[in-house]
């Protein structure tokens, strides 16, 4: 890749939307944990697109990169969960991809070929903001209403309400003010119901 290249890549993406694998020369295990934790936070936050950079695996035993191979075994999950739209190979060691809409994620289908990740503890709203509550409920009422349901119970709405919580609470990173991000994220998926 040349310096050029490296410049029009700084432009469309900039280091916000760019995770450099490569660099933190992370195992194959890290690296998927790593990008999927950071791939969904950029969905989170709205980003359209990212670059991914794993190398070539040209340092690598044999010219192979587990790194490379781990994301490549990554993504096809994350696009059936609804986290990314789609992705390209950019060049031999990075990928640009896509991301779906944050509703997306309320649409993803189960799938038994892949291992449930670790089951969260029952949510509680009661720790939550009271503007964090407010948004909560404003986008359960929306996402009732795609399905037909204009006049729920308010056991249908808590219950709507614990499952966006958990969805949305899920695709947040870990250590950052998770509370802002979740209302940024609900601010964002209620703009895709009224657009879509």
């Amino acid at each position: 890749m040349t310096s050029l290249d490296r410049a029009f890549d700084e432009l469309r993406f900039g280091t916000g939307h760019t995770l450099n694998l490569r660099a933190l020369q992370p195992t194959a295990l890290q690296a998927a944990a790593l990008a999927e934790r950071w791939l969904r936070e950029q969905q989170v936050l709205g980003t359209a697109e990212a670059l991914v950079i794993t190398g070539r695996g040209n340092n690598s035993v044999d010219g192979y990169s587990p790194v490379r191979e781990s994301v490549v075994r990554l993504l096809p999950s994350l696009r059936r969960r609804n986290v990314i739209a789609g992705y390209a190979e950019h060049t031999p060691g990075s990928f640009v991809v896509t991301f779906a809409p944050v509703k997306a994620l309320f649409e993803t289908p189960k799938r038994r070929r892949e291992k449930p990740g670790p089951v969260p503890r029952p949510p509680t709203l009661q720790g939550l903001d009271e503007e964090t509550v407010r948004q909560l409920r404003d986008l359960s009422i929306m996402s009732l209403s795609v399905l037909g349901l204009h006049s729920p119970t308010r056991l249908q709405l808590e219950d709507e309400m614990l499952r966006q919580f958990t969805v949305l609470s899920a695709a947040l990173p870990e250590g950052t003010d998770r509370e802002a991000l979740l209302q940024q994220a609900m601010l964002l998926a209620a703009e895709e119901f009224e657009a879509g």
